[in-house]
């Protein structure tokens, strides 16, 4: 299995869960700088309500597990090339 199309749809899957979390949220961010750099401090607060909420998260859930199906998909393709193990189907006797 190629590692792309689920990669694509771990894209399009988070784009889209990302989008309806941040789309519908209502909140607000600060940031404070100082000296030390230890007291420097960023604030970011975020509500979501409604269906957006719910399908934002999920949305988001399955883009996440589709990622890390297509990085452990590419991992395995690369391993089984090293080991010179192909998959491209049965090779010619005559050409």
């Amino acid at each position: 299995m190629k590692p792309d199309r689920p990669l694509i749809a771990s894209i399009f899957s988070l784009a889209a869960g990302l989008w309806l979390t941040f789309f519908y949220c209502q909140g607000s961010a600060g940031l404070s700088a100082g000296f030390p750099i230890s007291s420097s401090t960023i604030h970011f607060t975020a509500t979501t309500s409604g269906p957006a909420a719910l399908g934002g998260i999920v949305l988001t859930g399955i883009g996440i597990a589709l990622l890390i199906w297509s990085a452990l998909v590419a991992i395995f393709g690369q391993i089984m090339e090293f080991a010179g193990s192909s998959n491209r189907g049965p090779a010619r006797l005559f050409e």
